[in-house]
């Protein structure tokens, strides 16, 4: 009863079908059950070869007999993944409302999407989006006059693959250095426009990587990046990035190197920001997520030295503003919720510092604006707003038109009016315009998404985790949802890299709402919600913290009848992906459905490729210790699959172009899976070609990937009509 209820519901929202007797819909869907079953027994997986490769850890032997698909530049991998698509598509050209779906996601996403306004120079800059244009448009307005396109990345790529991904402007408007992705990847360009002009200056940048652009006046530029690398292997140099200088006007091979370039200045990320005033570069260096190093120059003195300010990779500080000598800094030294402190910049070391705004028990974010600090505190997740003056007195908490994320309070020194954006699961993000004198908040742009947030509720629950910890999640559903235990229902989570995932409207997820789906967000150990403590608690020999989390947020649902077994799919992505990948191997029997994008899920390789140095503090490697082997080796979804295990339907997707977590996780993942597998459950891996990990993707794929994970989902649950 309650699958044709759904369906019926289903067929309304996709604007329309005809709702056949109870017994006879009743009968269809046992008959299609069983079909799906007989196609799912018949999939004829592609063969993948094994090789011989062991590896030896602390005297322990460790097969990994698909290392073979680490190299993805090879013509067999090609071979590989075009025959893995071959299977997946076809799979998934039988789910019969599939189409449907992409129509519905297309007609959700179909509407002008603009973004908050911001100044630079004389004009005032904003993205806008027409509706289903792969890629946001940047325009601009010089005060009333007309609205011109400055930049329009749909024209960079015939296929919308390649992105804006950044762009920067000087301190008076009048240059800016733009950042293009192509197909997805991390490594960018940097081309350089007189913005009067559109024209561009000198040559463009090239293998730019992991790097904000800060300008020094109108002479030149501060950016970061590596020495590329050939293939997927770590070398010693890629985990060294490196600060440079550009000049306008120069070759990009004579950029100057700042900082980076010894044994002493090794780190994995390094960052530049010059001072509004221009009289200070602030550099920071970090190995890892667990903390960074803080220095800063004084660029009004030729040939200063270099001054540390915390030399310390245990926490976390950053330059947040400057007045004259001193200095303002948002750190979580001694305040793992984070504060801010002042000091002078003749002794800026921790021992001198002075609390400006205390830490409290919510964690903070910092913004400024207007010459004011916007204090954005996540309360259990939720946004909480409060306005401070320059010598740390409270000006007032800003009232926001509910629970839910409040992002923007930023800008220039001189600005009266700030912008914001407030949104949660269930509404469309508003933008709202902000007087930092009077405090009051004017609807400056809502939404024009065709969804209608009063039909749906969304609330905050905690759960208790295996060894007590309450946790907290936000589910959000249809209003008058029965709670029978058969709803479908998405459960997403992260927990990682101090990451905090805070309520936001998706289109995306309007598609699953709109079906009659619960969506459930698990604030997990390992993100940043609570701060340091909470971060670190899902860390290194800590991990399985995060597993245990996100699999009593599955027993919480299915306890309170929000779903079952038969109707709970998971989902996550990158260090979500390798989350799902542990789950579905430590419980396999408590989902139906596991959805595992981008994943790290070769935990004890994952530090051998190029981008993956850096996440050892989160993970640890194999080779710290037998401790941390054994530990990772516990978990690693590639190496805990195991014979004659029924899985759950599992589609596995990635980018052939990522080379943040390169697609080899994803590759070795799914042929463990096929390879041992036992039962009618399809274990799929859909590949998305010239595609990242998954910034910049352009729209129409965006439709595309959606509809086949809704439907492959929806499809694997026993729905068999929309």
């Amino acid at each position: 009863m309650l699958k044709r209820t759904l369906a019926v519901a289903v067929c309304v929202a996709l604007a329309g079908c005809n709702e056949k007797p109870a017994a006879e819909a009743s009968a269809q869907q046992e008959q299609k059950v069983e079909q799906t079953q007989v196609a799912a027994a018949a999939i004829s997986y592609p063969i993948t070869r094994k090789g011989e490769v062991v590896d030896t850890y602390f005297d322990q032997q460790v097969a990994d007999p698909y290392r073979w698909l680490e190299d993805d530049m090879s013509s067999e991998t090609a071979q590989w993944v075009e025959a893995q698509n071959k299977v997946t598509f076809g799979y998934l050209e039988q789910i019969p409302f599939r189409d449907e779906l992409k129509q519905r996601l297309k007609t959700l996403m179909d509407y002008e999407k603009v973004s908050a306004p911001f100044t630079e120079g004389d004009y005032s800059y904003f993205y806008k989006n027409d509706g289903l244009q792969n890629q946001y448009v940047l325009y601009r307005q010089k005060g009333e006059g007309e609205v011109e396109v400055f930049l329009d990345p749909n024209t960079f790529s015939a296929d919308g693959t390649t992105s804006l991904a950044g762009i920067s402007f000087s301190e008076d408007g009048s240059l800016a250095a733009y950042q293009i992705s192509e197909g997805g990847s991390d490594w960018r360009k940097v081309i350089i426009l007189d913005t009067k002009t559109k024209e561009q200056i000198g040559e463009t940048l090239v293998d730019v990587k992991f790097s904000a652009i800060s300008w020094f006046g109108n002479d030149g530029f501060y950016y970061s990046s590596y020495d590329k690398p050939k293939g997927s292997e770590l070398s010693a140099k890629t985990d060294q990035h490196k600060l440079y200088y550009h000049k306008l006007g120069t070759a990009q091979k004579d950029d100057a190197l700042i900082f980076g370039g010894s044994d002493e200045q090794k780190h994995r990320y390094v960052g530049a920001e010059v001072t509004s005033d221009a009289r200070f570069l602030v550099i920071s260096a970090a190995v890892s997520t667990s903390g960074n190093k803080l220095f800063i120059k004084d660029l009004s003195k030729e040939n200063s030295e270099l001054v540390t300010i915390i030399d310390d990779l245990t926490y976390d500080s950053s330059v947040l503003d400057n007045k004259g000598d001193t200095l303002f800094i948002v750190t979580n030294k001694d305040a793992p919720n984070k504060r801010v402190v002042t000091v002078d910049i003749k002794d800026p070391t921790a021992k001198n510092w002075q609390d400006l705004i205390p830490e409290t028990e919510n964690v903070l974010n910092i913004s400024k604006g207007g010459d004011f600090f916007f204090a954005r505190y996540m309360v259990d997740a939720i946004s909480q707003v409060k306005q401070f003056d320059k010598s740390g007195k409270l000006v007032r908490e800003i009232a926001l038109p509910g629970m839910g994320t409040a992002s923007g309070f930023s800008g220039k020194k001189d600005q009266t009016t700030l912008y914001y954006s407030f949104t949660n699961y269930k509404t469309p993000s508003t933008i709202f315009s902000f007087d930092v004198n009077s405090g009051d908040s004017v609807v400056y742009k809502e939404s024009g998404a065709k969804f209608d947030p009063a039909l749906y509720e969304s609330k905050q629950v905690f759960y208790s985790s295996k060894d007590g910890t309450k946790v907290p999640m936000i589910l959000t559903f249809k209003k008058g949802t029965e709670l029978n235990g058969k709803n479908p229902t998405i459960l997403y989570g992260y927990g990682g890299f101090n990451v905090s995932l805070t309520p936001s409207f998706s289109a995306t997820t309007a598609a699953w709402l709109e079906q009659g789906g619960v969506y459930a967000v698990a604030n997990l150990r390992g993100g940043g919600e609570y701060g340091k403590q909470w971060h670190k608690a899902g860390t290194q020999m800590q991990k399985q913290n995060v597993f245990d989390d996100f699999i009593a947020a599955a027993e919480y649902l299915i306890a309170n009848n929000y779903t079952s077994s038969d109707y709970l799919a998971v989902r996550g992505g990158s260090n979500g992906g390798l989350l799902v990948g542990a789950v579905m191997t430590q419980r396999p029997e408590l989902f139906k459905v596991a959805l595992p994008a981008v994943g790290v899920l070769d935990m004890l390789r994952y530090h051998t490729f190029t981008a993956g140095a850096g996440w050892a503090y989160d993970y640890g490697t194999a080779q710290d210790s037998k401790e941390m082997f054994d530990y990772l080796k516990g978990y690693s979804p590639v190496h805990n699959v195991k014979a004659g295990t029924s899985y759950p339907a599992t589609l596995i997707t990635t980018g052939d172009h990522d080379d943040r977590v390169v697609p080899a996780h994803s590759y070795k993942f799914a042929a463990e899976l096929q390879a041992k597998h036992q039962g009618e459950n399809p274990v799929l891996i859909r590949i998305e070609t010239n595609a990242g990990h998954g910034a910049g993707t352009p729209t129409s794929k965006i439709i595309e990937q959606y509809a086949d994970i809704y439907g492959f989902t929806l499809y694997n649950m026993g729905i068999k009509k929309l």
